[in-house]
């Protein structure tokens, strides 16, 4: 009778043992599950039925997977979810706990909170936002487009589209002498409302623009390799002052270039354009370019962001790089991160199609790209296109509106009233948001107030 009591007792122990541990263990996942939930302060860019997009504001951009949205494109959330998110993925694997619609709020001088990530053109915020209050929907919609030089139409340009600036090739130096070429500038500059981007691609060897032209520079630039070659980095730094000052002597305030993709293979298309050393040399060769054209009053252009590495020639059609994410981030990220610890104010993003960290869109319009290059790298400047009308990206429906919605700030476009006005009906659509366009308008403003431009060409 005593073994039956004791075996009962026993039995009866090992079930409440059983039962505590059960509830102490729904007690932690309860207490992990609440401990986990994350929030953030995002603005929506766009929803479909099962996805949510938003942009925070670090400008960091993520797509959620939600069941049901009363939301609309611009709302301002504060979200909660569990999980952890990952910026190199394309839709998130975390669960949408809650979101709720809360208005912008602004900081002491009326600037939006969400607008500041106080980086590199933090103190011109205030200037910034007092002119862009001045702006219509056009004015500030033409401030994402830098064009190429229409020549007999660059007057409507500026009268009816309000773009942000103009590039200019060689064509467009033949045979001019230096005073034609001011005045060509000058008279640009007069005729905008808001100060122009004067921008050349002047890389030096094979591509030129400016040096082509004998009348404007006594000999052609040469290349990075043939400097580096003959002087090492002191000559390359040497060049990029001398070549600035020539640039900004004519008007030209905007070099795209330096070309820091990684290249040691005389076969490759973006060879004979790059430094053709390896990926150290290469990062101080960005850091050199950047740091001696600090002050001479003409940008530089950090590309092509992530690392052309061997891919052929987006200007003929789509290329694809099936390299590793971990073989890009060793050999092709630290050249940019190079450059930009030493201040660079824009990267140029190029239309190769990373598989590994984006296999169906072309880095130009990938929004995880972007994201490597705010979140990893800390960038905190202008994000542009290459020219959207190039072979790789020129068939894609709406590109210019993707491009923008994929976390580019200004979009290099040749068909300019076409890109101009495909932004304008998304944002009469309500496939974008006003709110939105003022966000990256505000970004090239500041720029510009950085660069000087405001200040010299002010009206």
């Amino acid at each position: 009778m005593k073994k039956k009591k004791i075996k009962f007792l026993l039995w009866g122990l090992l079930v409440l043992i059983l039962f505590l541990i059960a509830i102490y263990r729904l007690h932690e996942q309860k207490k992990e599950e609440t401990l986990s939930y994350q929030n953030l302060e995002a603005t929506v860019l766009t929803f479909a039925e099962n996805t949510m997009t938003v942009q925070d504001k670090d400008h960091s951009i993520y797509t959620f997977p939600i069941q049901s949205a009363n939301i609309e494109v611009g709302d301002h959330l504060f979200i909660e979810y569990s999980g952890i998110l990952d910026s190199m993925l394309p839709l998130q694997k975390v669960k949408v706990v809650s979101y709720q619609e809360i208005p912008v709020s602004n900081d002491e001088d009326g600037i939006p909170i969400d607008f500041q990530d106080q980086g590199l053109f933090k103190d011109f915020y205030i200037l910034a936002n007092n002119q862009l209050k001045k702006m219509t929907l056009k004015e500030k919609i033409g401030q994402l487009l830098l064009v190429r030089y229409p020549d007999t139409e660059a007057a409507n340009a500026l009268k009816n589209q309000y773009v942000s600036g103009f590039i200019f090739f060689e064509k467009d130096f033949q045979d001019k002498t230096p005073e034609e070429v001011k005045k060509m500038m000058e008279k640009l500059q007069s005729e905008s409302t808001i100060p122009l981007l004067m921008a050349v691609d002047e890389e030096g060897g094979k591509v030129i623009r400016v040096s082509s032209n004998p009348r404007l520079v006594s000999s052609p630039f040469r290349s990075s390799r043939d400097l580096y070659q003959d002087g090492g980095f002191d000559l390359i730094a040497q060049d990029t002052i001398l070549k600035s000052a020539i640039l900004k002597e004519l008007g030209i305030n905007l070099n795209l270039a330096p070309v820091v993709d990684v290249s040691t293979n005389s076969g490759d298309y973006m060879y004979e354009r790059s430094l053709g050393q390896s990926t150290a040399l290469t990062s101080q060769y960005a850091k050199t370019v950047i740091a001696s054209s600090k002050g001479t009053g003409v940008s530089y252009t950090l590309k092509h962001f992530p690392g052309y590495g061997n891919n052929q020639d987006t200007h003929l059609g789509q290329s694809k790089d099936n390299r590793s994410y971990e073989d890009i981030k060793k050999n092709d990220l630290p050249p940019f991160e190079a450059g930009i610890e030493e201040g660079a104010e824009a990267v140029l993003v190029s239309h190769n199609t990373v598989t590994n960290i984006d296999s169906t869109h072309p880095a130009s319009l990938s929004s995880t790209v972007h994201n490597i290059l705010r979140n990893d790298l800390h960038f905190t400047g202008i994000i542009m296109t290459d020219d959207l009308s190039m072979g790789a990206t020129s068939s894609i429906d709406n590109v210019v509106v993707k491009a923008l919605l994929s976390g580019n700030d200004l979009l290099i476009v040749t068909d300019y009233q076409k890109s101009f006005q495909a932004i304008e009906k998304a944002v009469q659509d309500q496939t974008v948001s006003e709110e939105f366009i003022n966000r990256l308008a505000f970004r090239v403003l500041a720029w510009k107030y950085y660069k000087g431009l405001m200040f010299e060409n002010h009206k």
